[in-house]
């Protein structure tokens, strides 16, 4: 699958999971709900994936984690906040960049209506 096709199957997923439990929850309420359907859908996902950080010649075990990481290829950021901002956008990026990662979703579980909290983020390779 490629990371658009994994993405929409993700986000049919999490829409599935907002409509049953609706916003106000915490992050890790979602996360967790979330790693369950994509691993009962098939798809291989890995949870609080750590990401070292390569600054020169020197590797950092920073404790960096991605919420998710679907197919080895797709990032997934999930919030739970009032709303999303430029720091949320810039830390997918960065994860992204540091995986060598494509695409990543980030997920604002905290909206009325899901769609309004989902943002794709693009790596430029």
């Amino acid at each position: 699958m490629t990371e658009n096709e994994i993405s929409n199957k993700i986000i049919g997923l999490a829409i599935e999971i907002h409509k049953k439990l609706g916003p106000g929850l915490l992050e890790s309420a979602y996360k967790e709900c979330l790693f369950y359907k994509i691993n009962k859908s098939g798809l291989f996902v890995e949870k609080e994936k750590a990401m070292p950080l390569i600054f020169e010649d020197v590797k950092l075990d920073c404790g960096y984690r991605v919420d998710l990481l679907v197919e080895k290829k797709l990032i997934i950021e999930i919030k739970s906040v009032e709303s999303l901002n430029t720091v949320h956008l810039a830390q997918t990026l960065t994860y992204l960049r540091l995986g060598n990662y494509k695409l990543g979703l980030l997920i604002n579980f905290n909206e009325i209506l899901l769609k309004n909290g989902i943002r794709r983020v693009a790596n430029n390779l």
